[in-house]
């Protein structure tokens, strides 16, 4: 089984909670870096969202780039494709998108839109097909569960289930 390369990019992201909910969506995802653009994330320091430790795993960085400085966070595949995740016309409905093996997802911010730019540089263009935005956070948990139920490579059973709930939990299915 190859490896693949998840990479999450957020532009100037406002909302301390959205970020630390992202980061626990990259740590239960297994994202191997999320990066930032913009100076609105210095709020965060401070944040109380539970990330169950994450933050200490997963790469969390600020870059003034996100298409070319990511250097020194993390190492893009050659063949990582730019994927776009934003209520755009003409984008496909993620529910259509096959993922690729490895991608950067860039979200735009939570009160503001992805530069044009940087919507007419990517491989792809998708947006979930809400009515109505959903937020950051929101918005990441489920591009990155379609992205976990299309894959072959899917872990999954008993064993996956104890090593990841909560402590208080014992529940079992009566068979």
């Amino acid at each position: 089984m190859k490896k693949q390369q998840v990479t999450i990019g957020l532009i100037n992201p406002k909302s301390p909670s959205n970020v630390g909910s992202v980061m626990r969506a990259a740590g239960c995802y297994r994202v191997d870096a999320v990066c930032y653009t913009g100076n609105r994330y210095a709020r965060a320091a401070r944040l109380n969202t539970d990330t169950k430790g994450v933050q200490n795993k997963i790469p969390l960085a600020r870059v003034d780039d996100l298409l070319g400085g990511l250097a020194g966070v993390t190492e893009l595949a050659p063949n990582t494709k730019v994927v776009c995740v934003e209520l755009v016309e003409g984008a496909m409905p993620l529910p259509e998108y096959q993922h690729p093996d490895n991608a950067l997802y860039i979200f735009g911010p939570e009160d503001g839109s992805i530069d044009q730019a940087i919507i007419d540089g990517a491989d792809a263009v998708v947006y979930v097909p809400t009515v109505g935005c959903m937020n950051l956070a929101g918005s990441v948990n489920v591009l990155l569960y379609d992205r976990l139920a299309k894959s072959v490579d899917t872990t999954a059973g008993d064993d996956l289930i104890r090593s990841s709930r909560d402590t208080n939990n014992r529940l079992q299915v009566k068979r």
